[in-house]
C-alpha cells in the first residue's frame, strides 16, 4: 500500500493573536546560499515611533545579542519572517488569481435576462392574436411568470452560495490583513535592530580596529579591519533584502483590500438582487396579473353592459314599431275613407258610363229607326214604281 505523499506547501495561519517576535535560532531558518543581490529601488523607512514602548525594548535588547561577526546568523538573519512574507504573499495573490468573479456577473446577467423575458405589455400580433381569448392571454402570462420564476429562483440560490463563500472570504481576507500588519512590523523589527547593531558597530569596534591597525601598521590589523568592513557590508545588503521584503508586505495590504472590495461589492449586488430585486419583480409581477385580472372582468362588464343598451335599444325600436302600428290599427275604421272614396268614384263613373252608353243606345235606336223609316220608305217608293 502506497504511503500518502504529504502536503509540503505552506500553510497561512490566520490566527490575529500573532505579535511580532525576534528569534536568533539559527536551526528554525531555511539555508539559503549566499548570492549576489542586484541592485534594488529604495526600500521604505519604518518610523521607530509606531513601537510601543516593549517593542522598542524587544528591539535593544535583541539587537545587543546579534553577532555580526557571525557568518551563518547573518545569512539567516530575519529569514523566518521574510519565509512567512514570502508564504503569506504567494497565498495572497493565489487569492487574487482564483477569485474569478465573472462567474457571479454571468449569473446576475442572467437575472437581467429572465427577467426581461417576462414583459406583460407584450402582445401577439397579427389576425392570430384577434381570436385569443382573454383566459388564454392570462394562462400565458402565468406559463411565462412560472418558466421565468423557476430559473431566476434556481439563478438566485447559487448566488446566495457564492454569497455564503464570499462574506467568508471577506472574513478571512480581514484577518489576513491584521497578520500582514504583524509580519511587517516583525520585519521593521529585524531591521531597526539590525540598523542599531550595525550602527554600534561602526561606531565603535570598527573605529577601534581602524584607529588600531593606523597605530601599529600590522597587516593582521589591517585584514581585521577590512574583513569587519565585509562582515558589514553583508549584514548592510542583509538589512536591505529584509527592507524589500518588507516593501512586499506594503504591497500585499492593498492587494488585499482590492480583493475585499471586490468580494463586498458582489455581496452587496447579490444581496440586493435576492433582497430587493427579486421580490420586487415577483411584486410587480403579481400587481401586473392583478391589473390583468380587473382589465379583462371590466371587458367583460363592459360587453355585458354594451349587450344590454344594444338589446334595450333594439327593444325600444321593436316597440315603437309595434305601438305605432298598433295605434294605427286602433285608429282605423272598418273601411277606409280611402276606399270609400275610391269606390264612391269608381261607382260614380260606372253610373256615367252606364249612363253615357244608355245615351248612346237611345240616339242610336233613335237614328235606327230614321234609318229604318227611310229604307221602308224608299222600299215603297221602290215598288210603287215596279207597279206602274
Amino acid at each position: 500500500m502506497e504511503e500518502k505523499k504529504m502536503d509540503t506547501a505552506p500553510q497561512l495561519s490566520l490566527d490575529t493573536q500573532e505579535v511580532p517576535t525576534l528569534t536568533l535560532d539559527l536551526e528554525t531558518a531555511v539555508e539559503q546560499p549566499l548570492a549576489p543581490k542586484p541592485e534594488q529601488p529604495q526600500a521604505a523607512v519604518f518610523d521607530e515611533s509606531s513601537l510601543s514602548d516593549a517593542e522598542r525594548k524587544m528591539v535593544n535588547d535583541f539587537a545587543e545579542k546579534i553577532q555580526i561577526g557571525n557568518s551563518n546568523l547573518v545569512l539567516q538573519y530575519g529569514s523566518g519572517a521574510q519565509k512567512k512574507i514570502a508564504d503569506f504573499s504567494e497565498t495572497a495573490l493565489n487569492n487574487v488569481r482564483t477569485k474569478d468573479m465573472s462567474e457571479v456577473g454571468e449569473m446576475l446577467t442572467n437575472v437581467v435576462v429572465e427577467l426581461k423575458k417576462f414583459n406583460v405589455d407584450e402582445e401577439e400580433k397579427g389576425l392570430f392574436s384577434f381570436f385569443k381569448r382573454s383566459g388564454n392571454k392570462i394562462s400565458t402570462y402565468k406559463a411565462k411568470y412560472s418558466s421565468a420564476e423557476a430559473n431566476v429562483n434556481r439563478i438566485c440560490n447559487v448566488l446566495e452560495d457564492h454569497q455564503v463563500q464570499l462574506m467568508k472570504d471577506i472574513a478571512m481576507l480581514d484577518k489576513m490583513y491584521e497578520l500582514n500588519k504583524v509580519y511587517f512590523k516583525e520585519l521593521s523589527m529585524y531591521i531597526l535592530a539590525g540598523k542599531k547593531k550595525l550602527e554600534e558597530v561602526k561606531t565603535t569596534e570598527l573605529t577601534q580596529l581602524m584607529a588600531k591597525a593606523q597605530a601599529s601598521g600590522q597587516p593582521e590589523d589591517a585584514q581585521a579591519v577590512k574583513d569587519l568592513t565585509g562582515l558589514c557590508d553583508r549584514f548592510e545588503k542583509k538589512i536591505h533584502d529584509l527592507e524589500l521584503t518588507r516593501m512586499i508586505s506594503i504591497q500585499t495590504a492593498p492587494q488585499i483590500r482590492l480583493v475585499q472590495n471586490s468580494d463586498t461589492m458582489m455581496v452587496e449586488k447579490i444581496q440586493t438582487t435576492v433582497v430587493n430585486t427579486i421580490p420586487l419583480w415577483k411584486s410587480q409581477m403579481v400587481l401586473a396579473l392583478g391589473v390583468e385580472h380587473a382589465s379583462q372582468a371590466a371587458q367583460a362588464q363592459r360587453q355585458v353592459t354594451d349587450m344590454t343598451n344594444d338589446l334595450l335599444r333594439k327593444n325600444a325600436e321593436v316597440l315603437k314599431v309595434a305601438s305605432v302600428e298598433a295605434a294605427k290599427e286602433s285608429e282605423r275604421g272598418i273601411v277606409d275613407i280611402e276606399t270609400l272614396q275610391k269606390t264612391n268614384a269608381d261607382l260614380i263613373q260606372t253610373l256615367d258610363e252606364v249612363i253615357r252608353i244608355q245615351q248612346e243606345g237611345h240616339e242610336k235606336r233613335k237614328a235606327a229607326e230614321a234609318e229604318m223609316r227611310r229604307m221602308e220608305n224608299e222600299l215603297k217608293d221602290k215598288l210603287l214604281e215596279i207597279r206602274k
